[in-house]
């Protein structure tokens, strides 16, 4: 396999367009292929550790969720996959590509991306160069043509068609956020991390967000997301994980998650009993 060749498959140009129209995307399969695998994954900063031995699947056409308290290791191991920090211990595999040792912009061209909890947009440039310069970085010889073909599919698909010529900084802040995950999609990815899309956002910005968390997995990308809100988590997860210093402590269905002792006791509090 060369340096940027997918090592999972996602939305291309072609697949892109018909997403953003709503019609011949299809769904994406759910099914037991693993498209990112952890194993003994540990990260240490000085004498603290941060990540675990932490064992893990992400599979095809789901929806997974990483919940945990602040300080649980959640972000670190968003780091660590997409390659913005090493881990010390363990494999990360995307597909069949071993990218634990990878630099970000090698592991983004191998399939995958990600939003920050603090949205990393470009602030001098429009909404719409922000994204086609997402469309133009993700693959190697795409044309210029391709490009501005999928930044406008991907705009559309995102809800941010009447913002093409904003400032950014002039954005609403869940516009700020929308257009980070719009810049994720632009490199055609497999897989997508978002950290905290929905921390902030109002209910009904809420409920936006995960509609389009939905449209994004039946469009054939695998979703990894780290999220507090758990309306959110809980109604479009399939499954979750859980991690606490550093520990994963349980995975399952929500419905497992939701009833878990040590979880409630951990995170969700009493009135997950209600």
């Amino acid at each position: 396999m060369s340096d940027y060749e997918p090592a999972v498959s996602g939305a291309g140009p072609d697949a892109m367009r018909a997403t953003a129209s709503f019609s011949g995307g299809g769904p994406a399969t759910a099914g037991n292929e693993p498209v990112i695998t952890g194993k003994n994954v540990t990260k240490r900063f000085g004498g603290m550790t941060a990540v675990s031995h932490v064992d893990f699947e992400l599979r095809r056409g789901e929806i997974l969720g990483l919940i945990g308290p602040n300080g649980a290791g959640k972000t670190t191991l968003f780091n660590c996959i997409s390659g913005l920090l090493s881990a010390d211990e363990g494999t990360i595999t995307l597909g069949v590509a071993k990218i634990n040792k990878l630099t970000p912009d090698r592991i983004c061209r191998l399939g995958l991306g990600r939003t920050f909890q603090a949205a990393q947009n470009f602030p001098d440039i429009s909404v719409r160069e922000n994204v086609r310069m997402s469309a133009l970085f993700g693959k190697q010889g795409v044309s210029y043509s391709d490009a501005d073909r999928l930044t406008d599919d991907v705009i559309a698909f995102t809800g941010l068609a009447k913002y093409t010529h904003m400032a950014v900084p002039d954005m609403p802040f869940a516009l700020q956020k929308r257009l980070e995950v719009a810049r994720a999609l632009a490199t055609r990815p497999g897989v997508i991390m978002l950290d905290e899309l929905m921390a902030g956002l109002n209910p009904t910005e809420v409920e936006e967000a995960m509609e389009l968390v939905r449209n994004i997995r039946d469009n054939g990308v695998t979703v990894l997301m780290i999220e507090h809100v758990m309306k959110a988590i809980m109604s479009i997860c399939d499954r979750i994980i859980v991690l606490h210093h550093g520990e994963l402590i349980a995975e399952g269905t929500p419905d497992e998650i939701v009833t878990n002792p040590q979880v409630i006791e951990i995170y969700l509090g009493e009135e997950a009993r209600a």
